[in-house]
């Protein structure tokens, strides 16, 4: 059996295993990459993926980094099967159109601004009719069935308890009379969080592919985010100015919605401070876990059958178009905001955070994993000042972070799950993960249970057969291109060089010419401060 590593190798998104045996070559998940320029260069790596020739796809769960990149592939004239549960099905067909809606704009967008500066123009990486072309190939299983996408090999979804209809997938594959299992992971969720079921255990397992996004270290207790969220609650409430959370559309915004259920339920929230649900996806998104009780734990159901629904909320308001939006930072006094994305870098959450940040009784609510190099980050990071929308912006509101709201395992759930399996022969794969964190999980793998632990490269390529080790073939200069910066520091003195030598021949120009170009000259050493701020 041979693997590629298409993506999630060393990082957090772009999710994609490419899987050859039993003479079927087919994928497991095919996530968009997020992230900074270079990150998302791969998306265009068309070739690398050989879409006409998958046999099918296997998707552990709706989110973009595990799903984003089937509109490409079908785009390349992919027509095959595409395996996943029924939410994750119905979740697929709204994410994916937004998907592409996004990527039309922002190639138009782009286009702006390269026609302005007769700059060639460039593509959408995909359009909504490739994402329309890609929902009619959804084909839905259940949790624990066992099916055969092809002869000889075995598929079976579990219960994965991130989002509704996670699944983590089991394949047996026999190739030249021998039966090899793996198990690969998708995102795991953490037990007792809210909404969805805990996470099925496994038994047994030649190969584990294990997300690894924290595995070095642990989340709060439910009852200690609540606390921490009605504390931010009451801080912008008193001052009378807005909560903004940041929050993903699938799961993380209806964790919100039930958090803020729980709060009201205890008298928490009050009653006069109106809920705003601002992203047309995330309401899209929560019709969608309506119509799926039967996924949800056993403490939700109970709330419904005594005629009580969580994702409900008197003060609730869902608003779908722009207007509605812009209204929002028009109004006067608090009001709690939840609008994507979860990680600041796109979408209404902008907009919002341009209208608070700067205010010192505001408050931004931080739920999630904020991904290197996004706005997210930055903020956490303790920036003094965020660009957004080209225009540098205070950082005066109080943040909170509330890490017992995430969707993913902790260190020790990931831990108790992996003890689950029996044999120490099993070899692990740490993916979706970055590298520092990875390291330390895979250490304490390697001395809790003695398996042996690999963290692969992207575009890596390793031949698995039990009892049999196998060199991966990995070309660094693809996996991590080495960044010259002796070059960048010369050519960045070249630059200035050639500028004092200009400013010579500028003494002698008008005043309000100097002025102009002093004003230029000073906005790029504030981005050059900046930047020295980041190393």
């Amino acid at each position: 059996m041979k693997i590629t590593f298409m993506g999630a190798a060393r990082t957090v998104s772009g999710s994609c295993y490419i899987i050859e045996c039993a003479g079927k070559r087919f994928a497991i998940d095919c996530g968009l990459h997020q992230g900074n320029k270079e990150i998302e260069k791969r998306n265009w790596n068309f070739d690398a993926y050989d879409a006409k020739n998958l046999d099918f796809i296997l998707i552990t769960h709706a989110h973009i980094d595990h799903s984003g990149y089937l509109p490409a592939l079908v785009s390349k004239g992919y027509k095959n099967p595409i395996y996943c549960t029924a939410p994750t099905r119905d979740l697929l067909e709204i994410m994916l159109l937004d998907s592409a809606h996004i990527q039309e704009m922002e190639a138009e967008w782009s286009n702006r601004k390269r026609q302005r500066v007769g700059i060639q123009t460039i593509k959408a990486l995909y359009t909504i009719n490739d994402a329309e072309n890609t929902i009619p190939l959804l084909a839905t299983t259940e949790y624990d069935q066992v099916f055969e996408p092809a002869p000889n090999i075995k598929v079976t979804f579990k219960n994965a308890g991130h989002i509704l209809g996670s699944a983590f997938i089991e394949i047996e594959a026999i190739e030249d009379g021998k039966v090899v299992r793996s198990v690969f992971s998708g995102d795991l969720g953490r037990p007792e969080q809210l909404i969805v079921e805990n996470p099925d255990d496994f038994e047994a397992a030649d190969y584990i592919f294990i997300e690894s996004t924290y595995g070095n270290r642990n989340h709060p207790a439910e009852e200690e985010s609540l606390e921490q969220l009605a504390a931010a609650i009451e801080y912008s409430y008193s001052n009378r100015e807005k909560v903004v959370i940041p929050a993903f559309a699938v799961e993380r915004s209806q964790q919100i919605i039930y958090s803020l259920f729980l709060l009201s339920k205890q008298g928490r929230l009050p009653a006069d401070m109106p809920v705003y649900l601002d992203s047309p996806l995330a309401i899209r998104a929560t019709e969608i876990f309506r119509k799926h009780p039967e996924f949800y734990d056993e403490q939700t159901q109970e709330f419904i059958k005594n005629g009580d629904h969580p994702l409900d909320l008197p003060n609730l308001h869902f608003t779908e178009s722009k207007e509605q939006s812009q209204a929002i930072n028009e109004s006067k006094g608090p009001a709690v905001v939840i609008s994507a994305s979860g990680m600041a870098n796109a979408g209404r959450i902008k907009h919002h955070l341009r209208h608070n940040l700067w205010k010192a009784g505001a408050s931004v609510v931080f739920v999630g994993w904020q991904g290197v190099g996004t706005p997210g980050r930055k903020i956490l990071g303790g920036a003094k000042k965020i660009r957004i929308f080209g225009e540098e912006v205070a950082i005066n509101a109080k943040v909170f972070t509330i890490n017992g709201f995430s969707g993913h395992a902790g260190q020790d759930d990931l831990m108790d799950w992996l003890g689950t399996m029996r044999g120490k022969s099993v070899k692990v794969f740490l993916v979706h993960g970055e590298a520092e964190v990875q390291k330390e999980f895979g250490d304490l793998i390697t001395s809790r249970f003695g398996f042996e632990v690999h963290i692969p490269e992207y575009m890596e390529e390793l031949e698995l057969e039990p009892g049999v080790e196998h060199a991966p073939v990995i070309d660094m200069e693809v996996a991590r291109p080495r960044v010259d910066w002796e070059y960048l520091l010369k050519d960045s003195e070249s630059l200035y060089d050639e500028l004092r030598q200009r400013v010579k021949d500028v003494e002698n120009r008008p005043w309000v010419d100097q002025v102009e170009l002093r004003d230029k000259l000073l906005d790029v050493n504030r981005e050059i401060i900046a930047l020295i701020s980041e190393m």
